[in-house]
């Protein structure tokens, strides 16, 4: 359902207000009276192979890319990569928005939300440089619904509250009812039922006022299915006919689709067999008459005519619809719905008193159920504003109050006392100090310089250090005990031993294998092949997949927009270093079972988080601290001229996050 209500919303996103609204309607009716209808998706692409290379040419690929996004992902994917191809090629900045905004709705469809989040900031960026807060709001909403759907639910709730004050100041009225929307089906996902049936509510009510029927479908969509969450179906079945209605009203397929089978299971729930026919009649009539190429919605139509042939006890026919949609729900990796099939069809199997199978299906969605729920990730925060910026702004402000004092004051004993020695002296000492400060500044610098030089150079010796040792592990040693074994090998060929003396001996050779193994580990922890030969992000994965085999602690790493960067060969070992510390303190210290480590790059500002599930601590230990990690970390940020942020509470884990720029 989320993947909806995302489509939904943003399909409302570019929309500034009900008047520019109005006119939009108005002309596009005097053009079809004119024209006849608007062009088919094979015309578009048609007349594409003649389009002169034109803002035109980029209104079409962006015609061709919303026509294929209900259809075919990838096709859409396709035509909005040549639309910013040719965005850029013309500088044609007005549809920057749009096409990055396009790809944040492709790719959210694609469930590929590291690419998804990427091109959202970008747009972002691009609303900002604009100066368009209509756009700012939309991207907002987006960056909501990509973090809900990470389960990063503290950041997803901080944005959809400045998403709604956003709209709401900006007096976007075709989006409030979407906002109000969105914080019902989050609050809802909290269990947080008492402000979830709140905004849900809000939501209708600004939908009817404003007369904005995405916004009402999901406001309306979200809090019937809070009240089936809370065991209240009467109410829940209410608000699925108003769905079902205005959907059919306005002609909107997924919402009817969805009304169905929400309806549907609703009656499943209450027993009401007669409502459950006739929901499922209506839902394949609907189909039949409106392919969908939504595999989730084919999955659950399927689900829907299995509740029905069980209510008619025709276990046969509900375990041919169950395995039908299992196939497509395994296929394309629908958790969901597969978790509803599995105990669907252990139910149905302990109906026809197969026992056997009625468990083995019990026990499938407990495991499926248990895998789902290790995989949530914990939040980590991303913040968009940079903190240093703000920081800035306010040692700015500081600042310029200051002087603003001084002059005033300075105003006051010059009129005051009208001696012009008095002005040449303060003027003078005040040169003289502005001087001497300067001067200090300057001394301050070059010794930061010369400490950050210092350590620069003593972490490259110890890199060439580590490099030259892990050769000489690797090569020397490592051939050395190659030849021990070989010598041993061949020896026992021509020695007669008992049995006793043969087990030693092949006890022996198992434990210099043994040291063979460790030596090589050791030699690749001093310095990783991977790190020369393939760059910072593969070594960084192969690093978190070791620590995955291990089973010690389960690490999801999610690279943004560094996969192609080439990073000088110091900056990306000095980054490979911190990250190796931070995750041995975690193995250390944390008892974690679950970290997420992400590398984030815009436009050459990096940002490293590590985050993890565990204990936590006290952060104001690590200012007296003289740790060997923790002072390791600290020459290394400082060498790359980089912000440190700790924030650990006890219970709820810790996050260290590291802004720099390259």
């Amino acid at each position: 359902m989320a993947d909806d209500w995302f489509i939904c919303m943003a399909a409302g996103m570019y929309t500034f207000g009900k008047m520019k609204r109005l006119i939009y309607i108005i002309l596009f009716l005097l053009v079809t009276k004119v024209v006849g209808q608007s062009p088919t998706l094979d015309s578009l692409i048609n007349n594409l192979a003649f389009a002169r290379e034109d803002t035109n040419k980029i209104k079409s690929l962006l015609d061709i890319e919303e026509k294929y996004f209900l259809q075919d992902l990838d096709s859409a994917l396709y035509y909005n990569n040549q639309c910013e191809k040719l965005i850029l090629k013309l500088d044609a900045r007005q549809y920057k928005h749009q096409c990055y905004h396009d790809f944040v709705k492709i790719y959210h469809a694609k469930k590929d939300f590291a690419n998804s989040l990427a091109y959202c900031l970008k747009a972002i960026k691009v609303a900002q440089q604009n100066e368009n807060r209509f756009q700012e709001a939309s991207s907002y909403r987006a960056v909501f619904n990509l973090y809900h759907n990470l389960n990063m639910n503290d950041s997803a709730v901080k944005y959809a509250v400045y998403s709604l004050e956003l709209t709401t100041e900006i007096g976007d009225t075709a989006n409030i009812a979407t906002n109000y929307g969105n914080l019902c089906w989050l609050y809802m996902d909290l269990e947080q039922y008492d402000k979830a049936l709140e905004f849900g509510k809000k939501g209708i009510e600004s939908g009817e006022q404003y007369i904005d029927t995405i916004g009402l479908l999901i406001s309306t969509n979200n809090l019937a299915l809070c009240y089936q969450r809370m065991n209240e179906n009467k109410k829940a079945i209410e608000l699925f006919k108003k769905q079902l209605e205005i959907g059919k009203r306005v002609n909107r397929a997924r919402s009817i689709r969805y009304a169905l089978i929400n309806l549907g299971v609703a009656y499943y729930f209450i027993g009401d067999a007669k409502g459950l026919e006739e929901s499922v009649r209506q839902l394949n009539e609907f189909n039949n008459a409106n392919p969908t190429f939504d595999n989730q919605i084919i999955c659950l139509q399927y689900i829907n005519n299995a509740y029905n042939s069980i209510f008619h006890e025709n276990f046969t026919l509900a375990e041919e619809q169950l395995f039908a949609g299992m196939k497509i729900a395994e296929m394309d990796s629908l958790v969901d719905p597969l978790l509803t099939i599995y105990i669907a069809l252990s139910k149905v199997k302990f109906a026809q008193h197969d026992f056997v199978s009625g468990n083995q299906y019990e026990e499938k969605w407990e495991t499926l159920n248990q895998a789902q729920n290790s995989r949530q990730l914990s939040e980590y925060a991303v913040e968009l504003e940079k903190k240093y910026e703000t920081e800035k702004k306010s040692v700015k402000i500081a600042l310029q109050t200051s002087q603003l004092k001084h002059k005033t004051i300075m105003n006051y004993l010059l009129a005051g006392t009208g001696i012009g020695l008095l002005i040449i002296t303060a003027l003078g000492y005040r040169t003289f100090r502005q001087k001497q400060k300067l001067q200090e500044r300057k001394i301050i610098n070059l010794e930061r310089e010369k400490q950050l030089t210092a350590t620069e150079a003593v972490l490259k010796g110890e890199e060439l250090e580590r490099t030259r040792l892990a050769k000489d592990l690797h090569d020397g040693l490592g051939g050395m005990l190659s030849g021990i074994k070989f010598s041993f090998t061949a020896m026992k060929k021509n020695l007669i031993m008992t049995s006793e003396n043969q087990l030693a001996f092949e006890r022996s050779i198992d434990m210099l294998d043994s040291c063979t193994k460790e030596m090589r580990r050791v030699a690749h922890n001093m310095m990783p092949e991977s790190l020369i030969k393939y760059g910072l992000s593969t070594a960084i994965q192969d690093y978190c997949n070791d620590i995955n085999e291990s089973k010690s602690l389960q690490i999801t790493y999610l690279p943004i927009g560094i996969e192609n960067v080439l990073l000088e060969q110091t900056t990306a070992i000095t980054i490979y270093r911190v990250v190796q510390e931070l995750i041995n303190n975690i193995l250390k210290h944390s008892g974690a079972k679950t970290a997420i480590v992400q590398i984030s790059n815009l436009d050459g500002h990096f940002t490293v988080t590590v985050e993890d599930d565990g204990r936590g601590f006290d952060t104001s230990i690590l200012k007296d601290t003289e740790g060997m990690g923790w002072t390791n970390i600290r020459r290394r940020i400082e060498l790359l001229k980089a912000n440190l942020d700790v924030n650990s509470q006890k219970g709820h884990g810790t996050s260290v996050q590291i802004d720099f720029s390259i």
